[in-house]
């Protein structure tokens, strides 16, 4: 039977409509709505979602207990393994991992996974004063963990419930990391949701400083050493962004999707009631194809810009999830495949007036195995635009790995860690971007709970 109820339905807002706002674009389920779904569900005996899973969350479990009306129990299921299940069932990409493996994906659609795990943490979110609180014994030692984005949370989380006395240590003014200066309101609401999830990780008792940048107001070496922490996480993410070294991208109206965003979501600038400044133009051209392109294009169309994306390989090789990319496409988002930039086109005052592009085709696969662009000769043309977002991928800071000695970092400015988070430097562990380079919300959450297990075995050890 569960097989041939169809997949349900996501309500969401109508396109034309949610292009000019920053409302939440899907709404999720209601109770009938994810009992219906959670049926569909086969109960595999070895359930490959689990597999596929970033941090192994039960969710044949799960669903079954939302099928069963019984919520509470289905949030403590997925609560063993997740400290954020509203942000992940909404910014996820399900497509290849849980849903990706789901057995009824074979011949009809999979279970709505992710949508079925928002609908238990939002149940979760509004009633969490009746949810039972874990007992929590004090062990006495001190866990300092910098950077409050997905890493850090889960990492601080599962310390938390094993006894250590944690603290966050924040470089910005509000808590969050990526999720509140990285992905937009319409994805992931900032109030309703992650201010919602940080609480919970408050109860656990983890206490939170922010304005505090480490490397500049102490340093890893203060914090052992002066602070008495037994041991540090360093999940600070990947805020370095990159450029092409192209001519032109010293201009007035380029910037890095990172400045865009923080403007637009950490600081408010959609928001007519703070006066945070932001260059918009009439055309924004953004260059890159992953979910960070498709949110900086969609902040874009909803400021008011024509927006358009460029990328140089095809549809097929497009990083950002499918979900991303039908939303753009729904609001007016122009793609320009198998397009590349080669330069940037100022006036006689210094400001973006076009971007100057070649076409590509696609040769061989590189070592990712997707098919290497390779420009096609005198293919050159020109869009007008009046500014360039380059979304093409981020880096870690550079100011921890300089100011921690013994810390060994890779080419591109990543921590380097082992599987479990253990770094070049005893004590110092570390996971999330700050090791892999710009990645997803739930591989930096699993990193984070695997780095704290390895922290417990280290101190438990000593």
């Amino acid at each position: 039977m569960a097989n041939r109820i169809p997949r349900v339905p996501v309500r969401e807002q109508d396109p034309q409509v949610r292009a000019t706002n920053f409302e939440e674009v899907c709404y999720g389920y209601n109770a009938e709505e994810a009992a219906l779904e959670a049926s569909r569900c086969l109960n595999c005996k070895n359930p490959r979602c689990v597999g596929s899973c970033p941090v192994h969350i039960n969710i044949p479990e799960f669903i079954r207990l939302i099928a069963e009306g019984e919520l509470a129990m289905a949030a403590t299921t997925i609560s063993a393994d997740s400290s954020l299940p509203s942000v992940c069932g909404r910014v996820c990409p399900q497509e290849s991992q849980c849903e990706g493996s789901c057995v009824l994906g074979i011949k009809s659609e999979p279970v709505a996974i992710g949508k079925l795990e928002r609908f238990v943490g939002d149940w979760a979110i509004a009633n969490a004063e009746s949810l039972p609180r874990p007992e929590i014994s004090a062990n006495g030692k001190k866990v300092a963990v910098v950077g409050s984005g997905p890493a850090g949370l889960a990492c601080a989380s599962d310390l938390a419930r094993l006894g250590y006395a944690v603290k966050i240590f924040e470089a910005l003014h509000e808590v969050g990391g990526v999720l509140v200066y990285g992905i937009p309101e319409f994805r992931l609401p900032k109030g309703r949701i992650v201010a919602k999830e940080v609480e919970a990780v408050r109860r656990l008792g983890v206490e939170i400083e922010t304005d505090v940048i480490i490397g500049r107001t102490m340093t890893i070496d203060d914090l052992l050493d002066q602070e008495g922490y037994d041991a540090v996480f360093v999940g600070s993410g990947a805020g370095l962004p990159r450029f092409m070294g192209i001519e032109g991208e010293n201009l007035n109206g380029v910037f890095s999707a990172n400045e865009f965003l923080t403007r637009a979501n950490l600081m408010h600038a959609y928001d007519d009631e703070y006066d945070t400044p932001i260059y918009l133009g009439k055309k924004a051209v953004v260059v890159g194809g992953g979910n960070v392109a498709m949110d900086a294009v969609r902040t874009a169309k909803r400021l008011g810009a024509e927006a358009v994306i460029v990328y140089r390989r095809s549809e097929a090789e497009l990083p950002a999830r499918v979900e991303e990319v039908h939303h753009a496409k729904q609001e007016g988002i122009e793609f320009r495949m198998l397009t590349n930039p080669v330069g940037i086109i100022g006036d006689e005052k210094g400001k973006v007036v076009g971007i100057e592009c070649v076409e590509m085709e696609l040769g061989e696969p590189d070592a990712s195995g997707r098919r290497s662009p390779v420009v096609k000769e005198g293919s050159n043309f020109r869009i007008d635009c009046d500014v360039v977002i380059m979304a093409l991928g981020t880096s870690p800071n550079p100011l921890i790995k300089s100011t921690t000695d013994g810390l060994d970092t890779n080419k591109r400015g990543c921590i380097v860690a082992d599987e479990e988070g253990r770094t070049s430097r005893k004590g110092v562990f570390a996971g999330g971007d700050a090791v892999t380079g710009a990645a997803t919300v739930i591989l930096a959450m699993g990193a984070g709970r695997k780095a704290a297990h390895a922290i417990h075995e280290y101190l438990s050890s000593k």
